[in-house]
């Protein structure tokens, strides 16, 4: 946990201070420019690059000065001394990784404006090959005694905080050749006045407000969870915490980062296009589509979770110094999630309605509302659980208040674009849902009937079983969604089908 929380640190920050705002106005205020500026926005992207980026340098050098101030916000009263040392030695080593994310945010957002989507998203790859090289450097300089007794030397502490910090280098200038050849070269610029960044300034400090109202949330959400795991470490209980919530919420993640993020990358430049002419019944019409055809992914996916999370769980974090009892209790955390992975998958599409027509002030509310829900409901049912189902208490809470917020945010849209195909959406998302509902019943008969194979397997069996099941899912899902003719399902076959080896382009 100690680790977790000092490399969250960055994160946190880099997201506080531009992630959102870059996301949300870097590429509709580019594509303008790209349009309407002679040089394709060349210049305007150096400035706003010169700002950021200088930015960013102050904010890394004041939190690691005031990392043990930072450490002492997110963690749990209940930590030693030794421990908020520890998490504070790993800030000061992480925190720099603020500049890097923020570059490669930048440099994601000019390419993804000019038309190159590909590196932005296989960058990370560089970014885990070389964590992955750090923990196996650690591991060979580390007893498991010094982990749990937390009495790292400073040179142990300095390979997995600097190892950790030089991926996310890696990852930024991995787009470095792609910027080459996509025509861009950054030039620092200084000539700020009268230059469109008053414009882009104001649209960023609404997005500000919508992660400080996150990140405050968040604060509540970690100090929770690391409590939780002081206490299962004082009673001798199975470890849940900080950790344990942040593997769960990495794999609900993971489909709307390969299905979600992936497709809305594309859309958002196409969708500014649009608003900028004023043509707002199409943005409707791409934002529905985006809607029914990503919920048709997003679906069964959900579906498998339900069913199958536990046993993925043990498969990927059940080895080491983790016991297979915190794996699977980090897989039904996991469970819970996925009650929330459609609508937090349609509020973020609806998001990006928003951002395509310049508005941050709405987003910002809806997120608001959000934090509200989820502190309102997270305090009390984790005072009120037991402690295995603490963690879980919180996963709930967060998938409660993205139905909620989905309810509020939906016609507010709609009523700025004129529509958004509501019948004929509601109608393919309720047929989705029970042909969701049917696919996990069938994947839960067969982990039942086949339970004692799943308690006594081996790992590579264990993977094969949950392959199995997992495909099982997605064929009566496919059947049962056809069945009840939603077209999105047969396109989405359709366009998997099309990719397969021996198939036509």
């Amino acid at each position: 946990d100690a680790f977790s929380l000092g490399n969250t640190l960055p994160n946190i920050l880099a997201i506080l201070v531009a992630g959102g705002a870059l996301n949300a106005v870097f590429i509709p205020q580019l594509v303008r420019h790209i349009k309407d500026d002679a040089d394709d926005g060349a210049a305007y992207a150096d400035r706003l690059l010169t700002v950021v980026t200088l930015w960013l340098i102050v904010v890394t050098a004041v939190a690691m000065f005031f990392a043990p101030q930072l450490v002492s916000i997110y963690a749990s009263s209940d930590y030693t001394a030794e421990h908020a040392a520890l998490a504070t030695a790993f800030a000061r080593w992480c925190l720099p990784q603020i500049v890097f994310y923020g570059l490669f945010t930048m440099w994601s957002q000019v390419l993804n404006a000019r038309g190159h989507f590909a590196m932005p998203m296989f960058a990370p790859i560089v970014n885990n090959v070389v964590s992955i090289a750090t923990f196996f450097a650690f591991m060979n300089i580390t007893t498991q005694a010094e982990v749990i007794g937390a009495q790292l030397t400073s040179t142990q502490i300095a390979v997995l905080g600097a190892g950790t910090t030089l991926g996310v280098v890696a990852q930024a200038f991995a787009l470095v050749p792609v910027l080459f050849r996509a025509g861009y070269r950054y030039r620092p610029r200084f000539d700020l006045r009268d230059n469109g960044l008053g414009r882009a300034g104001s649209l960023a400090l609404w997005t500000l407000g919508l992660v400080v109202v996150n990140q405050l949330s968040y604060v509540v959400v970690t100090r929770l969870a690391t409590s939780a795991n002081a206490q299962a470490v004082a009673d001798n209980a199975t470890a849940a915490g900080l950790t344990t919530y942040q593997k769960a919420h990495l794999v609900f993640m993971l489909p709307h980062s390969v299905i979600t993020v992936s497709l809305v990358t594309a859309l958002l430049p196409q969708l500014s296009r649009i608003a900028h002419i004023g043509d707002l019944r199409e943005v409707g019409t791409s934002v529905a589509s985006a809607i029914r055809m990503i919920s048709s992914l997003i679906v069964p996916v959900a579906a498998i979770l339900l069913v199958l999370a536990p046993t993925f769980t043990s498969l990927m974090f059940g080895f080491g110094a983790a016991t297979s009892d915190s794996a699977v209790l980090t897989g039904h955390v996991v469970q819970v999630f996925a009650l929330g992975l459609l609508p937090f998958t349609l509020v973020y599409l609806l998001f990006r309605g928003w951002y395509a027509l310049e508005d941050t002030r709405s987003p910002f509310w809806v997120t608001v509302l959000i934090n509200i829900v989820n502190l309102g409901l997270s305090i009390p049912l984790f005072l009120a659980a037991p402690l295995a189902l603490k963690v879980p208490a919180l996963a709930l809470s967060y998938a409660t208040a993205y139905w909620v917020a989905l309810v509020w945010a939906w016609p507010r849209l709609e009523r700025r674009l004129g529509h958004l195909e509501t019948p004929e959406t509601v109608r393919s998302l309720v047929r989705m849902a029970v042909a969701g509902a049917l696919a996990a019943g069938a994947g839960a008969l067969a982990t039942t009937l086949f339970a004692d194979t799943f308690a006594t397997a081996g790992r590579p069996l264990l993977l094969l079983l949950s392959v199995g099941v997992s495909a099982l899912i997605a064929g009566v899902y496919v059947v049962a969604a056809q069945t009840m003719h939603v077209d999105e399902v047969r396109r989405a076959a359709e366009m998997v089908r099309r990719r397969l080896p021996g198939r036509a382009a």
